[in-house]
């Protein structure tokens, strides 16, 4: 008898092949929707610099270059021309106040001050002599009213004598009246030459004024001329270093020529160039700092010079406090001159991921994977030589790739090995 053979539905085989199928269908779904499908580049991790997001102050100020100058300069110019007849200090030399660099000498100038200061006696003794002229009248005049008051008191007494006598017709009319004029004669002339007396002595303080005071031009004159010739000793003005060109003895020196300088050598300034966009933000008085011999030496802007070459223009800078021991004129230093207040903001290291970015974005490590690092955007503001400023994009500890990404092209993943 047979048997009806029923066929099964579900098989082996069959439910294989829809296992595969889903199996299939699911990893298809998981890469379209859960799948980190971004393009990813393995670079070697030793060759990376990576840096620390951190919160700090941050100083806004820019690298600028100074050159040590002294901070005192006293030139020496020649007042009076001459020929060099000793060189007694040369360049280099250390020098206390009122010491004799070089000697000239100039005949013309010693015969031309002997003139004048023959002409200037000559002249003294002229204003003396007109002097002595007035002081001669004055005692003239005083003579003449001695004299006429020496008549008076002869003739006062007489005069009442003989006047009583007339009234009591002891004497003549005539006789009286001969007492009688030369009386006030006398009193008349007495009142003239006083009048006269009164009048010059007036005159006479005033001309003495002038005389004295001409006098006393004439003396400073003098000692005016009497100096001319120190002007041939050239002498230092200041306590310093002496620099001066290749002096020579017989050689001519010109007038106001100058000769060299006297250099103040325990202070010092720094003459720094900026380059002229930052005019409009320095000013006196902002501070910068440099590092000598493994110390730090705060400088402040003293003087700023506002003219313009090549581009930049010229501050001094002065030594907030003590200069650095050893420091020599004509060396250069290299300055942090801040060009605003300090603020405390997020910073980043400077690195040379910028020019490849901009500042756009960056590759920050995955905090969960420290072997992989995300493309992420960020926005930083103000640079100094040592970081940016960042203003979006990461926060504090974040590490971030700050070398260049110029081998890395669009990749949205680094892959650290």
């Amino acid at each position: 008898m047979d048997k009806k053979i029923v066929q099964k539905r579900w098989t082996a085989k069959k439910l294989l092949m829809i296992g595969a199928g889903v199996l299939v269908l699911s990893l298809i779904v998981y890469q379209l929707l859960f799948a980190d499908n971004r393009s990813t580049l393995n670079v070697n991790k030793d060759r990376l610099s990576i840096a620390s997001v951190k919160m700090g102050e941050y100083k806004d100020f820019i690298p600028v270059t100074g050159s040590v100058e002294p901070g005192e300069t006293y030139f020496l110019d020649a007042i009076e021309g001459g020929i060099i007849a000793e060189v007694i200090k040369e360049s280099g030399a250390k020098l206390d106040k009122g010491d004799t660099i070089l000697k000239l000498t100039n005949s013309n100038l010693q015969l031309d001050v002997m003139q004048r200061e023959t002409q200037l006696y000559e002249q003294i003794n002229n204003l003396r002599q007109t002097r002595l002229l007035l002081d001669q009248n004055d005692l003239s005049q005083q003579a003449q009213l001695a004299e006429i008051d020496y008549q008076l008191n002869l003739l006062k007494p007489q005069y009442y004598r003989f006047k009583k006598l007339f009234e009591d017709k002891f004497i003549s009319e005539r006789e009286f009246e001969e007492i009688r004029e030369q009386y006030e004669y006398n009193v008349k002339r007495k009142q003239l030459t006083y009048t006269s007396y009164r009048n010059d002595s007036v005159a006479r303080v005033i001309q003495l004024r002038q005389l004295t005071n001409s006098e006393q031009r004439m003396q400073r004159s003098l000692d005016a001329v009497g100096n001319i010739l120190n002007n041939l000793i050239i002498k230092a003005p200041k306590e310093g270093q002496l620099s001066t060109p290749q002096l020579e003895i017989g050689q001519s020196i010109n007038s106001g020529q100058r000769l060299g300088q006297i250099d103040v050598m325990n202070n010092y300034k720094i003459r720094v160039a900026i380059d002229e966009l930052y005019l409009p933000r320095v000013d006196v008085g902002q501070s910068g700092s440099f590092d000598f011999s493994g110390q730090k030496y705060n400088l402040v802007i003293d003087k700023i010079y506002p003219t313009i070459s090549g581009g930049r223009f010229e501050v001094d800078m002065i030594f907030n406090g003590e200069s650095p021991t050893g420091i020599k004129r004509g060396q250069t230093v290299r300055i942090k001159l801040e060009l605003g207040a300090t603020e405390e903001t997020l910073l980043l290291p400077v690195g040379g991921f910028y020019k490849d970015t901009g500042g756009n974005w960056a590759y920050v490590i995955n905090p969960n994977d420290p072997n992989e690092a995300i493309k992420q955007p960020i926005r930083l503001g103000r640079k100094n030589i040592d970081y940016y400023e960042v203003l979006d994009g990461l926060a504090e500890g974040d590490k971030v790739i700050v070398s260049g990404y110029e081998n890395y092209g669009d990749k949205e993943k680094l892959s650290l090995k």
